[in-house]
């Protein structure tokens, strides 16, 4: 006689005492079978008899449902693994569960999954093997085919004031574009990314996908650069409610001064080595060593005479140190003896230093951690 007082509805066996649910928990109607009846119909794993999984040839995004999500896909054999962990479903009652799979390469398009799960059930070891065959067709995401349409929102024109912007000042512009939309992909904005990106005659012209991230670029292009920018936007077409959509320009306009440019004011005092362009200008006064700023004006910079870089100083040999305003150096071109202004960043140690001659004269140039 069982110690329940209960039998197997289907076979007649005693069945053990079982606990009871928990109060408001459904009682479980396979409770009341003996393991025999109950292990004949279980099923650890509900597995589909065919997965089939649309690839973006060109970005290796994933369709699952309505929608493409980034998995960045290169080896399908992964893209097959993941799908089929997505849709097996594991028996609630398992516990322990522990599953392995052994891929097989059918051919270009079809992998079959040879899935091994196991796990305990009513305290009893059981084990499952499943086969499910994994297609993959590839296909264009929506992104992509935007891309490869030339489709934009906003293009970001970066352009100097007076100047040409540099051929880093370009790189580093389409860099940062890159970089901002690696940052939203990575939190997973499909959105954003850069249609073309390209160096022109006068600057750097970026298209991108959406005015916010036109915007954006914008506004982390003059926090590292300085300068300014403006907006405009072109009427382009109508959606399919009636509602106008825009094209957005937005005008970059890097200062007419660049860091580490060597200009003369031509206020008495001598050039300045260029320092930073946020904000106002700030730089070095070469003759003395002191602090320059000027505040910018519309967007513009003080008049000035630009006299080189510097990179453009070269190293020649102090000779003595006359007194506190005026050290004497070997002339790099003509290697005679001049007397030039001292400034504070002097090393009165240092035998040789870095000086530039333009047409204010020869001046000396602080290291770059010094200025």
């Amino acid at each position: 006689m069982s110690k329940s007082g209960e039998f197997c509805p289907r076979c007649g066996d005693d069945v053990p005492e079982r606990p009871e649910p928990l109060p408001g928990e459904p009682r479980d109607r396979d409770a009341a079978l003996c393991d025999a009846c109950y292990f004949e119909q279980f099923d650890l794993v509900d597995a589909p008899d065919r997965i089939e999984v649309l690839v973006c040839s060109r970005c290796g995004a994933v369709h699952r449902g309505n929608r493409w999500v980034d998995v960045g896909a290169k080896d399908y054999t992964d893209v097959a693994v993941d799908e089929v962990a997505e849709a097996l479903g594991v028996h609630l009652k398992a516990e322990q569960v522990q599953w392995g799979v052994d891929p097989e390469q059918v051919d270009q398009n079809t992998i079959r999954m040879h899935c091994t799960f196991s796990g305990i059930v009513r305290g009893t070891p059981v084990e499952e093997q499943v086969v499910v065959p994994v297609k993959v067709s590839r296909g264009t995401c929506e992104r992509c085919g935007r891309i490869s349409g030339g489709s934009y929102a906003g293009e970001v024109q970066v352009r100097a004031e007076e100047r040409v912007p540099t051929s880093d000042e370009r790189e580093r512009a389409i860099e940062i574009a890159n970089e901002m939309v690696r940052e939203r992909e990575a939190d997973g904005d499909r959105e954003a990314f850069v249609t073309e990106a390209k160096e022109v005659k006068d600057g750097a012209d970026i298209k991108l996908s959406t005015n916010k991230l036109g915007r954006a670029l914008s506004k982390r292009l003059v926090e590292e650069f300085g300068g300014e920018f403006e907006e405009y936007a072109t009427l382009v077409t109508e959606d399919s409610d009636g509602n106008e959509v825009y094209r957005v320009t937005f005008s970059v306009r890097l200062p007419r001064y660049r860091p580490g440019e060597i200009i003369d004011p031509e206020d008495g005092d001598g050039p300045v080595l260029v320092t930073s362009v946020r904000g106002n200008l700030k730089g070095t006064r070469l003759a003395s060593g002191e602090r320059y700023e000027a505040r910018f004006g519309e967007g513009d910079a003080p008049d000035a005479r630009r006299l080189g870089e510097r990179a453009d100083a070269v190293e020649t040999t102090v000779v003595a140190v006359e007194d506190d305003h005026a050290v004497q150096v070997l002339d790099p071109e003509t290697f005679e003896t001049v007397s030039i202004p001292r400034p504070d960043f002097f090393d009165t140690d240092a035998e040789q230093v870095r000086v530039l001659k333009s047409r204010s004269g020869l001046h000396m140039v602080p290291e770059d951690d010094a200025a």
